[in-house]
């Protein structure tokens, strides 16, 4: 009611909220557009499967802190394969892995084992951290010594992994032409100038051939390495994190933040749809700035690992995609997506597909 006592002429506002309702769906339309993975062209190539540690005995994740041993918290094993040994590593190559994670240790005579825990107390019968041993002295440890299912009733691997932890050098010779994503355990700058030397000890184009390296911080090795090999795939969990973000909320807008130029960025099977433009107008930008994009299994606070270890979340990534997908049962998503490389019998095809079904049921 105006002051005079004349009913207010409602026309203006109504236009008002019209030309602003205007306004947003036309800013709308604008962004959808912009971000519109259809309009950007079609990504040349096809998923590259990372497999974590090569093919391993996966473990449950449920209470677990950062001192955990998970070699007692194994899922019954459904194939023979331990963590960064060679032996791993060459099925996850013959399963279709176009890049294996491995994860390195300075010994104490100033070469590289091939192993992820500080200590040895966890998953072998020696003790004491790796750093302190010789790699003669880690040559003569059953790496399978610790690992059990049940809790310790039965220890399946026990005496079949005498000898199996490798010095890199024999990664390297082992696999002269497959990618190698190498991670730093460590805040130690000089295991960068170390693994570099490796490298060039083998002859290995690291630029060349694809490899990564990556570590938790960007302090320590994951800065050196950038400065000792500036066109190289190097990264850190923090400048992932910081990327992903970034672009979850720059990306809308068009835009491509800073953080991930030459940076890596990680999406979860679960929030495709929080990143603009996905998946083609996505990879587009990405490849514009020499970013590198991977798709990580869902994440949430289920009993799972990082990666893909159910054969149906391949059908979640887009056909189109073109990027890294990070694995951690290459065993099993190995075949599922080139079923000609499954050479499992019946019995192991039972016992696997009893593993699978306990998962599902587990995270339900």
């Amino acid at each position: 009611m105006h002051p005079t006592g004349v009913p207010a002429n409602p026309l203006p506002m109504r236009r008002n909220l019209k030309r602003i309702a205007l306004i947003l769906a036309l800013a709308f339309l604008a962004l959808t557009f912009v971000n519109a993975s259809w309009i950007a062209p079609t990504p040349r190539g096809y998923p590259k499967l990372i497999a974590h540690r090569g093919a391993y005995q996966l473990y449950s994740t449920a209470g677990m802190t950062r001192d955990s041993c998970t070699a007692t918290k194994i899922y019954p094993p459904t194939h023979p394969y331990l963590e960064n040994t060679l032996g791993g590593m060459a099925e996850a190559r013959r399963l279709g892995a176009q890049m294996i994670e491995v994860d390195i240790a300075p010994t104490a005579d100033g070469k590289l084992a091939v192993f992820h825990d500080w200590t040895l107390d966890c998953r072998t019968n020696g003790t004491g951290e790796v750093r302190k041993a010789t790699m003669a002295q880690l040559k003569a440890l059953d790496a399978g010594h610790g690992y059990t299912a049940d809790g310790g009733k039965t220890f399946p691997f026990r005496g079949k992994g005498v000898g199996l932890i490798p010095e890199l050098s024999e990664v390297l010779a082992a696999f002269p032409d497959k990618a190698l994503l190498f991670n730093f355990k460590s805040k130690d700058a000089a295991e960068a100038d170390l693994l570099l030397a490796a490298l060039k000890a083998a002859g290995r184009d690291s630029v060349k051939l694809g490899d990564g390296f990556y570590g938790s911080v960007e302090d320590g090795p994951v800065a050196r390495m950038r400065d000792l090999l500036p066109q190289g795939w190097v990264f850190s969990k923090d400048s992932v994190k910081a990327c992903t973000k970034a672009y979850a909320l720059q990306g809308w807008l068009g835009l491509t933040p800073d953080a991930c130029r030459g940076g890596t960025l990680m999406i979860p099977l679960n929030y495709q749809f929080a990143y603009a433009g996905w998946p083609g107008r996505l990879i587009q930008r990405m490849e514009a700035v020499g970013a590198r994009v991977i798709v990580i299994g869902p994440q949430d606070d289920a009993d799972r690992p990082m990666g893909l270890d159910l054969p149906e979340q391949l059908g979640e990534v887009p056909a189109s995609f073109n990027g890294y997908v990070w694995v951690d049962d290459i065993y099993t998503v190995g075949p599922a997506l080139r079923p000609a490389y499954n050479k499992r019998n019946p019995v192991a095809e039972a016992e696997l597909a009893a593993e699978l079904e306990r998962r599902r049921q587990m995270r339900d």
